[in-house]
């Protein structure tokens, strides 16, 4: 969430403007791209259990959808923003460019606290978000997903409610459903998967062996989880990873340094995957304050969390060991602290290039309910698997050739590609 001064809509904004300069764009693209398409902001009436009626407001951004159907989750959150829809969206227009997959970027939100909610008074939410977007949403115009807080059931309410609508059976309207349903096996893994692939080449880039390394996590929800497993699996160690606590309303560090077990840790956690701190202490974890996850002597950072959690203030305790930045969650870094980042030679794997392993997956299970085939997990993780390192391989190639960093090599690819499609259409 955009919290105080910090705003994550002008950071993406900042970011593009960089690029665009570097790239010599025209003023009437940059205008088109610094901005975005359509924005829909709107009220969500329910009854709640007790019988009174509360007012939920949601929103849904349309970055640009110039090489397809915006893509992009939708996010429940007390401290929801337009902003930070606005940056998502945009930064989902570069995700699915930079892995060239045929879509554009969208994102939507409603500002709820869901761990507060009935299950049919989220279901109420869901219905009531669909029915004010069922005209500008849909396989082929925006498709949303799961994101913060939200879950294949969130998604299963949402279809139905679309499909209610038109009368017409579209399980293509949404991604992130569960596997059944029209889901995709291999989607709960994917984007979590998708950062240790991209990993994975990273230190092979830099010539070092992944079963020497270890790592401290951010954040311990759907991405992280994945991402610890598969590294854990590969041979690293996790030594550290931070869990939000809804309950006390502050996150913890739970540190071993014989390394975690992504399955030992999930043992102790509740139905919202928070990690239960006095189980942790019993289990042998060293339970620290919430930040200390980036204090870790560690060769490699996984912030999976929220946007701004790697800042000009934090960024400061990054130690030394640290080789590599797999950025899990969107918008982790601002760039006062990629900056410093860059100056301490760290390799910086961005976040719409890492954590893309989502909306990889998210197109694979549009094209099988557009086929209404689907396919056997070893072939979505192998499909995953060789998206994510082509996609980093060409941006490592642009990052080598033109002497930038990862970060600013996979804004040129992906600002290069939507640019052409607008061209091509006669926008700009």
């Amino acid at each position: 969430m955009s919290h105080g001064s910090f705003n994550a809509y002008k950071m993406a904004q900042e970011q593009f403007t960089t690029i665009a300069n570097k790239l010599g764009l025209d003023q009437a693209t940059i205008d088109l791209l610094n901005n975005t398409e359509r924005e829909f902001s709107f009220n969500i009436p329910i009854r709640m259990d007790d019988g009174t009626y509360k007012v939920f407001r949601g929103f849904r951004v349309q970055h640009n959808d110039a090489r397809g159907a915006c893509k992009g989750g939708i996010r429940f959150h007390p401290q929801e923003t337009i902003d930070t829809v606005r940056a998502l969206s945009m930064w989902m227009t570069w995700k699915t460019a930079v892995v060239d997959i045929p879509l554009g970027g969208g994102k939507g939100g409603v500002v709820c606290d869901p761990q507060n909610l009935s299950s049919n008074e989220q279901e109420q939410i869901c219905r009531g978000w669909v029915r004010q977007m069922v005209r500008m949403v849909g396989p082929i115009q925006d498709v949303p997903a799961p994101d913060v807080l939200t879950t294949g059931q969130h998604m299963i309410w949402m279809l139905d409610e679309y499909e209610k609508m038109t009368g017409m059976k579209y399980p293509g309207f949404i991604t992130g459903k569960p596997v059944g349903m029209g889901g995709s096996l291999g989607r709960t893994e994917a984007t979590g998967y998708g950062v240790i692939y991209t990993l994975r080449e990273a230190l092979d880039q830099i010539g070092l062996d992944i079963n020497k390394t270890t790592a401290s996590v951010q954040g311990f929800g759907n991405v992280a989880k994945h991402a610890i497993d598969l590294y854990t699996e590969m041979g690293g160690k996790v030594i550290a990873v931070s869990s939000w606590n809804h309950v006390e309303q502050k996150a913890y560090t739970f540190k071993k340094q014989t390394g975690i077990s992504f399955r030992d840790l999930e043992s102790i956690t509740n139905k919202f995957g928070e990690v239960d701190v006095e189980k942790a202490k019993q289990n042998g974890y060293e339970v620290l304050d919430g930040s200390a996850w980036i204090e870790q002597e560690v060769d490699i950072l996984i912030p999976a969390a929220l946007e701004n959690q790697i800042n000009k203030e934090t960024v400061t305790k990054i130690k030394d060991t640290v080789k590599v930045i797999a950025e899990g969650a969107n918008g982790p870094t601002t760039p006062e602290a990629d900056k410093v980042i860059n100056e301490k030679g760290i390799l910086c794997i961005p976040d719409f290039l890492a954590n893309a392993g989502g909306v990889t997956c998210s197109y694979f299970e549009q094209v099988q309910n557009n086929t209404n085939y689907y396919w056997p997990k070893e072939e979505v993780i192998e499909k995953l698997d060789k998206k994510m390192t082509d996609a980093y391989k060409a941006v490592a190639h642009v990052a080598n050739g033109k002497g930038v960093s990862m970060r600013d090599a996979a804004y040129i690819i992906s600002i290069q590609r939507v640019v052409e499609a607008c061209k091509m259409r006669g926008w700009v």
